[in-house]
Formats: C-alpha cells, sequence, structure tokens
C-alpha cells in the first residue's frame, strides 16, 4: 500500500532530504506503511530509508540519520491511511440498529478498528481483527487496546453478537495478556442473558488475567426504535442493586489481588438501583470514563473544588440556564444550589430535557437532541446564556447528533449557547462567567 504526504514540516529530516508534500510513501527501513501506527513505529529508529515517488512518477530511496525518537517530519490527511473497518457482528443490543431513519450517514457506520482502539479509545470486538494486525499490536507493543466483551462464554457470545466467530477470538485477549499487553473490557449487560452467573463468569475469567487493568459493566440501552429487533428489556432497581453488589465483590478483590479496583460499575447501574454514588477515590485513574464510570463523582468532586478555591466576586448580575439529561439533573442541581449560596447576584436555573427523540428509557445527556431541547425550551426565559454538556455535540462541537447545529438552535431560541466539557472547574467556570 502507498500513502499520499499531505504536509512536510519545514526544517525537519525528511524536509532536508527533498521530500516534499503531494509525494507518494512507500516503505520505510523495508516496512510497508499501511496506517499512522506503521508510520509511528518504523519513524522512530535513528538511520531510516525512505522510498518514496515524486511528484514526476520517479521512484526515490533517501537514508536519514536522525536522532532516536526524533520526528521524521511527515504528516498525512488520515489517522488510518485507508477506510474504516467496519463492523462483522449484529449484536442483539447494537445501538445503531435502535437509531431512526433519516439521521445523518456517519451515524449509522459500525467501527470495529483496531486502530482507531489505540488511536482514539474505541472499543473493539476482535472478529474484525487479521493475524497481521494481531501481529504487529504484539510486536509494536501497541497498548492498551480496548475491547467489548460482553461475556467470556464463547456459546453465549456467539448467541448474542450472532457472529460465528465472536467465541473463537475470545482466546486473543489471553494471547494480548501473555503478550503483555494492556486491556480494558467493557460488558454491556443484558437482562436475562449475560448477567447473574454469566457475568461472574465473565468476571471471574476476566479478573484472573495480569495486564486487564479495568472492566466496566454498562446496562443495554434501548431506545423506542426497536421495530423488527430482539425483545430485550432493560434493568430492574432490585436487579440493579444485585449486579452491583456482584460487580463490587470482584472489585474488592482485584483491589486486594493487585493493589487496585479493576471492575466498576457504570453511573447509570448506580441511578436505576437510586444508590449513592461512591466518592471520586474510589475510581482510582478513572479509566472508564468514556462508558460513564465515574463520571458523576469526578464531575461532583472537581465542580465542589473549584466553589472552595474560588473567591472572585460576581460584580454585575447574571441569569444562565443549564440544560442536561434526565440523568444528570439532579447532580447538576446539587451543584448549582451550592454555586447560587455563594454568590447572590447570580441566577442560575437547570432544566431536564426528556429523550423523546429515542424514548424515555434513553436518558443520559450525550443522547439528548436539538429538538428536544427547543420543543422544551422555546418561549422559555433563559436569561443571557444556555449551558449545554459539550457531549450533545459530535467531535466538531458544532451539530447535534439530529443534525441540527449549534448556531442554528441558537438562533431559534434566542440566546447564546454554549458547550461545556465533563469538567467541574470548567463547569464553575462557565456558570459564572468568570476565569480562573
Amino acid at each position: 500500500m502507498s500513502v499520499i504526504i499531505d504536509y512536510v514540516e519545514k526544517g525537519s529530516p525528511a524536509y532536508k532530504h527533498g521530500i516534499r508534500a503531494g509525494y507518494t510513501l512507500l516503505s520505510l527501513n523495508g516496512n510497508e506503511i499501511i496506517d499512522m501506527l506503521d508510520y509511528r513505529f518504523y519513524q522512530n529508529a535513528e538511520k531510516i530509508t525512505v522510498e518514496f515517488i515524486t511528484n514526476k512518477g520517479k521512484v526515490c530511496v533517501k537514508r536519514i540519520r536522525k536522532g532516536e525518537n526524533d520526528e521524521l517530519g511527515l504528516e498525512f490527511s488520515s489517522y488510518l491511511m485507508d477506510k474504516k473497518h467496519s463492523c462483522l457482528n449484529k449484536c442483539v443490543f447494537c445501538f445503531i440498529d435502535q437509531l431512526p431513519k433519516g439521521m445523518r450517514e456517519s451515524l449509522y457506520f459500525k467501527d470495529d478498528d483496531s486502530r482507531l482502539s489505540f488511536l482514539f479509545g474505541n472499543y473493539i470486538t476482535l472478529t474484525n481483527i487479521t493475524e497481521h494486525e494481531i501481529e504487529r499490536i504484539i510486536k509494536m507493543h501497541i497498548s492498551p487496546i480496548n475491547i467489548s466483551v460482553h461475556t467470556t462464554n464463547p456459546e453465549l457470545r456467539v448467541k448474542m453478537m450472532r457472529n460465528k466467530n465472536a467465541g473463537k477470538v475470545l482466546e486473543l485477549i489471553d494471547r494480548f495478556d501473555s503478550a503483555g499487553i494492556k486491556l480494558n473490557c467493557q460488558i454491556v449487560l443484558v437482562p436475562d442473558m449475560n448477567d447473574d452467573k454469566e457475568l461472574i463468569r465473565s468476571l471471574k475469567d476476566l479478573t484472573a488475567l495480569q495486564n486487564v487493568e479495568s472492566v466496566a459493566v454498562v446496562p443495554v440501552g434501548l431506545t423506542r426504535h426497536r421495530e423488527g429487533l430482539a425483545e430485550l428489556r432493560g434493568f430492574t432497581k432490585s436487579e440493579a442493586e444485585e449486579t452491583i453488589d456482584i460487580i463490587d465483590s470482584f472489585g474488592k478483590e482485584t483491589l486486594e489481588k493487585y493493589g487496585n479496583r479493576r471492575v466498576y460499575a457504570s453511573d447509570e447501574f448506580y441511578l436505576i438501583a437510586k444508590r449513592e454514588l461512591p466518592a471520586a477515590s474510589y475510581y482510582g485513574e478513572f479509566l472508564q470514563l468514556e462508558n460513564g464510570v465515574g463520571l458523576w463523582s469526578l464531575l461532583k468532586s472537581e465542580a465542589e473544588d473549584a466553589i472552595k478555591l474560588t473567591d472572585y466576586k460576581i460584580e454585575s448580575e447574571r441569569k444562565i440556564t443549564i440544560a442536561t439529561g434526565v440523568d444528570a439533573y439532579p447532580l447538576i442541581t446539587e451543584i448549582v444550589d451550592k454555586v447560587l449560596k455563594k454568590w447572590d447576584n447570580l441566577r442560575c436555573s437547570v432544566r431536564k430535557i426528556e429523550n423523546n427523540f429515542f424514548g424515555p428509557k434513553i436518558t443520559v445527556a450525550g443522547l439528548v437532541t436539538a429538538t428536544d431541547i427547543e420543543k422544551q425550551l422555546k418561549g422559555a426565559d433563559l436569561g443571557d446564556e444556555l449551558l449545554i454538556p459539550s457531549v450533545m455535540l459530535r467531535s466538531e462541537r458544532d451539530m447535534f447528533l439530529d443534525s441540527v447545529t449549534l448556531e442554528e438552535l441558537s438562533q431559534s431560541l434566542n440566546v447564546k449557547i454554549t458547550p461545556v466539557d465533563n469538567d467541574g472547574y470548567e463547569l464553575i467556570s462557565k456558570i459564572t462567567g468568570e476565569e480562573f
């Protein structure tokens, strides 16, 4: 495979040897460059033989000497350099299958790409990985790898993921563990399927492995758009309580065995069980934030610290509104109450947005759409500014899941809208309108 060089940093080793943007990179030290993982690994050498094709079609070879780990100086338009690998599974709980029609096309793409796992933290099922990629991960010691396990029962995994190879590839977890590759695992839990005794089996198998750094257990998400799909249900309060107890028992075992807790229930399980969430210290290094593990506790801890540390005064009266999802509403309200006690010329209301777009069973802020925000806040006095969690927007921070832009919603509601990251310090700063 060959790849077009998008940019060459001026003054870099590559630039000094006449390599320019628009040239085609063929290999480094005889190794074909398939994607950014290959490039990052092979460009670290002190002596590099670079084979490339110029704009005029001439094949050239340059031998470059540089400091070990110094950058060669090449940049590319894409991290992957080819198409993303799509998912080969048909999981009974797949959230993408539950999306309504008419949304932007990119939302319906199911990726299952080992490269995205390392580069961006995406979770992979291992059913789409080739022997070449496996050997490369081990050779390059690419770590950590994030794996959607769901169950360590091979037959059950085949049933849940509806892929005949889903059970066989579980052996790769042991293979990576033996090679010293750090692993973060995810289990999407479905009542009457991979919970209870099956969950105990999975956690027992995973926590026996030295290099499984963390396991997140999250409840299945069910939208109202499940026509023609498998009949699934959510967890009851008592079931959520029992699940947390199982998870916590394994967490205590790993704490004693390894010196750190490695198994966690997502925040959603605590909300379903109506249990108080653990303190921030419970979550260690917060390795599973992307799975909603410890998000609440971290936000609360940071916000409380920020309130205590701030000593500035808000000079003029400020009135704002915060819109959030059903789950986060109690926590945001609690934080705002503490803010209002400290600053008496601040007015801040918190509005809970019900998810009519995906259905009432979807209660997380990250799946709230502009359509629901608009319908539920239209005509309301929102003050000078409306704050929303940035997770409601795509990575560019400009568009909601229903393809409505931030600017369009701002114009419709006639208010400035400011996205806020899941950071307690930033939240207090945005609420008060003051920088720390």
